[in-house]
């Protein structure tokens, strides 16, 4: 299922990521709201999609908790300028998180990665 060209449309490469925008992303994709996350190795900072999801029974997260969580993220990737990236991977990648095998996305560095990555 390819995301609406509209909310693609109305999204630029410099336009910030919104948790509602996300969210709506995630849903359209893949009915689910995957859990994100951040991780850092070796110098280089990785977007990841979980497998787990809020709609879970088992997810650990209130719907409050995650939306809170999700804008953290969404923080980092705006403030390094990587909105665009992230929004046209999601948008087109071809898999979906499956148990123990997160989607993952190296984040392109300049000198704002610097901050972010121990």
């Amino acid at each position: 299922m390819s995301i609406d060209s509209e909310l693609l449309s109305e999204n630029t490469s410099s336009t910030p990521l919104t948790v509602d925008e996300v969210i709506a992303c995630l849903r359209c994709r893949w009915g689910v709201s995957y859990d994100l996350r951040l991780f850092s190795r070796d110098g280089h900072l990785y977007f990841h999609i979980m497998w787990g999801y809020l709609e879970q029974q088992s997810f650990p997260k209130t719907e409050e908790a995650y939306r809170d969580h999700l804008k953290k993220i969404l923080e980092i990737i705006n403030r390094i300028g990587q909105s665009g990236f992230v929004r046209e991977w999601i948008s087109n990648i071809d898999s979906k998180p499956r148990i123990g095998k997160a989607l993952s996305l190296q984040l392109r560095g300049d000198v704002r990665l610097r901050e972010f990555v121990l």
